[in-house]
């Protein structure tokens, strides 16, 4: 009995038991800044490769989606290529405004020789070009074609010319310097000849201006298309998306699978959009070089560089993201458990 008692009393339970250190059971963790941003940027890089597999797991609908963005992009990208070879084809001509100073008859050599020199070193000449009677008639018997019968003529009735090229274009400039050269008692007339590169100017202007306005059309065309895509995929993934969202994940998190989508349509349609351009490019460069050959210039077709796929690829893919986050900050939001 005493041995029973004696087991007992060691087997039963202290009314105080000792404290223990740590009690058994789940434990909360709590992690660091440097985890959460590893998560953060693995979760990312996993989007972006999911999106890369989604798009080629269905090459038809991906690739129609891709092209009207390449479609939409290529129009106003070559209209703009268009104007830039234009400007550097009217390069070749004297894009500055050219004021034409005839001279006296009685003006003599030595004379005309200072005054064109005077002229020169004026801030706000270029260049002073001089034509002599001589060659001034020359000119004319080759382009009029009345060469015999100004051969007949005892005197030459043509003045000496100054050609002035101005540095500025600003008309302002342009009327002071043009009457200054008419008070000169050397000119006998000055003309401005400044029309024709108004009108340039003005219609280079209204090609810049259509070009900005058909992109500005087109834009929102892409993201219309990429609004209208995403809404699709969202659709199709709801399930998924209310599952996830019961285990507790944010809109951050659901959104930026569709995110990654809609920058991976934008960034497929904005090369796809730079091939068609080269294309385009490539059909033409060998008629106008021909075309330029007939007419004694060496103008040659500028294609789109590598700013230009810089330029249509950045942009196309700014497009699609920011369309794929108008169709998720409408949706996703729409989507909760219940």
């Amino acid at each position: 009995m005493t041995d029973t008692r004696a087991v007992n009393q060691r087997t039963k339970p202290s009314a105080n038991p000792p404290e223990r250190s740590r009690s058994a059971g789940a434990v909360t963790a709590r992690t660091g800044v440097g985890d959460r941003f590893s998560s953060w940027t693995n979760h990312h890089r996993e989007m972006w490769r999911e999106s890369w597999a989604r798009f080629f797991a269905s090459p038809m609908s991906s690739g129609m989606t891709a092209l009207v963005i390449a479609i939409a992009l290529a129009l106003p990208a070559a209209l703009q290529l268009g104007l830039t070879n234009f400007q550097k084809a009217v390069a070749g001509w004297d894009g500055q405004p050219q004021i034409s100073v005839f001279l006296h008859k009685r003006a003599r050599e030595n004379a005309v020789q200072s005054f064109a020199d005077d002229l020169r070193g004026d801030p706000l000449v270029a260049g002073v070009t001089y034509i002599s009677p001589e060659q001034a008639l020359a000119e004319f018997q080759q382009s009029s074609g009345l060469g015999d019968a100004l051969l007949g003529m005892d005197s030459n009735p043509l003045p000496a010319v100054l050609l002035v090229r101005p540095r500025g274009s600003d008309t302002t400039s342009l009327e002071a310097l043009a009457t200054r050269l008419r008070d000169s008692a050397m000119t006998d007339s000055v003309v401005l000849d400044m029309a024709w590169v108004q009108r340039l100017a003005q219609l280079t202007e209204l090609g810049q201006r259509m070009s900005m306005g058909l992109a500005l059309l087109l834009a929102l065309g892409v993201l219309l298309v990429v609004v209208n895509s995403i809404r699709l995929h969202i659709e199709n993934r709801r399930d998924e998306i209310l599952v996830v969202k019961l285990v507790g994940a944010t809109d951050a998190f659901v959104r930026r699978p569709f995110l990654y989508t809609g920058l991976v349509y934008g960034l497929v349609g904005g090369l796809i959009a730079w091939l068609l351009v080269s294309g385009g490019v490539w059909l033409l460069a060998g008629p106008i070089s021909g075309l330029a050959n007939l007419y004694g210039s060496g103008f040659r077709l500028d294609g789109p560089g590598f700013t230009y796929l810089v330029g249509l690829a950045g942009g196309a893919a700014l497009l699609g993201l920011t369309g794929a986050w108008l169709a998720v900050a409408r949706h996703i939001s729409a989507i909760q458990p219940r």
